[in-house]
């Protein structure tokens, strides 16, 4: 089952972008997209958290009816957030339709193939547990408004501030060891993101990097890098095994990824941990 499609070719002009949700991949997109000539928005509890984004340029609103009128219409709407239940999650969506947009790109989740241990963008949706079926209602209630639509399903998103390589730093467990996972860096989906605004591009595609690998192997790197022994995988939370194939998208968008391992992502990644790391060995003497 094929579940994406190509309307090909990108727009002319640039559209004002309203991030919905302003979190650890969209703030980085924040960024980039605050490079382009049109206007960046951002909708979220607690703006004081952003005061250096703000400074930046971008024009950050906190998430309530009132905020609508500070709003344009017509724009790309990057909708972030998560599952909700019941109220919160109509609320969420008329808030979405008051706005109008043009455009809504959706960063859904690999969660929404469920079981299926091989991903590639013909696979179809099989969830297997609420918050996949969760995902899949909204990728659904989206697709079927009248604007233009297009769906990512990121693997695990990894980069400064989070990731294997953190959890060793922090002392923490491993959720798993044995079973074969797909990443991709936060800087990578962000890039993508930002490609999918002005393009035409409709449908819905995985996102990962090139190299799915099981968890064992990525936690003997990172512990080999930072040179402390990782804690061991703690019992009864399992990750669910997945390979993904991104390739699709990036295809389709002209994408080339920055970080096509883990071992280029967590390189990247660790200078920004550099406080933390300081800190860390100096209490473990």
């Amino acid at each position: 089952m094929d579940e994406s499609q190509s309307c090909g070719g990108f727009d002319s002009g640039a559209s004002s972008v309203i991030l919905l949700g302003l979190g650890f991949t969209t703030s980085r997109l924040a960024r980039r997209l605050l490079l382009r000539p049109a206007p960046v928005y951002a909708v979220t509890r607690g703006t004081s958290r952003f005061e250096v984004l703000s400074s930046l340029g971008l024009r950050v609103e906190e998430y309530s009816p009132e905020a609508i009128p500070r709003l344009p219409k017509g724009a790309v709407i990057i909708h972030t957030i998560p599952p909700l239940p019941g109220e919160e999650r109509e609320n969420v969506r008329a808030f979405i339709c008051k706005m109008e947009p043009r455009r809504v790109l959706y960063i859904s989740s690999t969660s929404v193939y469920g079981d299926q241990t091989t991903v590639t963008a013909e696979t179809g949706v099989c969830p297997s547990e609420p918050k996949g079926q969760s995902r899949v209602d909204e990728e659904n209630w989206l697709k079927s408004q009248p604007w233009t639509t297009l769906i990512v399903r990121p693997a695990a998103i990894y980069g400064p501030g989070r990731g294997v390589h953190l959890r060793i730093l922090e002392g923490k467990g491993q959720r798993s060891t044995a079973s074969v996972v797909s990443r991709i860096h936060a800087d990578d989906l962000a890039a993508i993101l930002e490609a999918g605004v002005d393009s035409k591009l409709e449908g819905a595609f995985p996102c990962a990097d090139e190299h799915p690998c099981s968890s064992d192997e990525i936690v003997q790197w990172c512990s080999r890098l930072l040179k402390i022994t990782a804690l061991p995988a703690k019992a009864g939370v399992p990750v669910a095994g997945r390979s993904v194939d991104g390739r699709k998208i990036r295809e389709l968008l002209g994408i080339r990824l920055l970080y096509p391992d883990y071992m280029s992502g967590v390189l990247a990644s660790v200078p920004g941990e550099t406080v933390i790391f300081s800190e860390l060995l100096t209490l473990r003497g």
